[in-house]
C-alpha cells in the first residue's frame, strides 16, 4: 500500500499552515516598534486569514465534487493528522518569530522573510502533489499553490517599491 493524501488532507493541512502563519505575523507585529512594519506584519496576517476561509471553501467544493462523482477515498495509510503535517511545514506548530525577529528588521527585512515564507510553502506543496494520485485533488493543490503565488507577487512588488 502506497502512502497517499486526499486533495481534502491537503487543504486541512493548507489552512492549518495559514493559521500558524497568522500567528507568526501577528505575534512578530508585537515585536516592531516601527509602526509601518508592524502594519505590514498586520496585513500578512489579514491575508493568510483570508486564506483560511478560502481553503476551507475549496475544501468543501471538493468534498461536493467527490461525492458528486462517487469517489470513494482509496485505501492508504493513515496519514499523520493535519496539525502534525503542517508542523512540519513552513511556520510550525508553535511559530515563534523571535527566533527569527529581533525587532530591529528593516521592512525591507521583513518583505524578505514573508517572500520566504511564501516560496517555502509553495514548496511544500509541491512535494504534497507527489502524495496525491487523483487528479482532481491535485488540480486543488495547484489552486493552493496559485493562491500562494499571488502573495509571492504583491510581496516582491512591494520590496521592489522600497528598495
Amino acid at each position: 500500500m502506497d502512502v497517499e493524501m486526499s486533495g481534502y488532507e491537503v487543504l486541512e493541512i493548507a489552512e492549518k499552515i495559514e493559521r500558524n502563519g497568522v500567528k507568526f505575523y501577528r505575534r512578530a507585529a508585537g515585536l516592531c516598534d516601527d509602526p509601518s512594519i508592524s502594519t505590514l506584519l498586520v496585513q500578512l496576517a489579514q491575508w493568510e486569514s483570508k486564506h483560511i476561509e478560502v481553503f476551507r471553501q475549496m475544501r468543501e467544493r471538493l468534498a461536493a465534487e467527490h461525492w458528486k462523482l462517487g469517489q470513494i477515498e482509496p485505501n492508504r495509510i493513515d496519514m499523520p493528522d493535519a496539525r502534525a503535517m503542517a508542523g512540519l511545514a513552513v511556520f510550525g506548530i508553535q511559530p515563534d518569530p523571535t527566533q527569527e525577529l529581533t525587532g530591529n528588521e528593516s521592512k525591507a527585512d521583513v518583505l524578505r522573510l514573508a517572500i520566504e515564507k511564501e516560496k517555502d510553502s509553495i514548496v511544500y506543496y509541491t512535494g504534497l502533489k507527489d502524495f496525491v494520485p487523483q487528479e482532481i485533488d491535485r488540480r486543488t493543490i495547484e489552486e493552493v499553490i496559485q493562491e500562494e503565488m499571488k502573495h509571492v507577487r504583491i510581496l516582491v512588488q512591494s520590496l521592489e517599491q522600497i528598495t
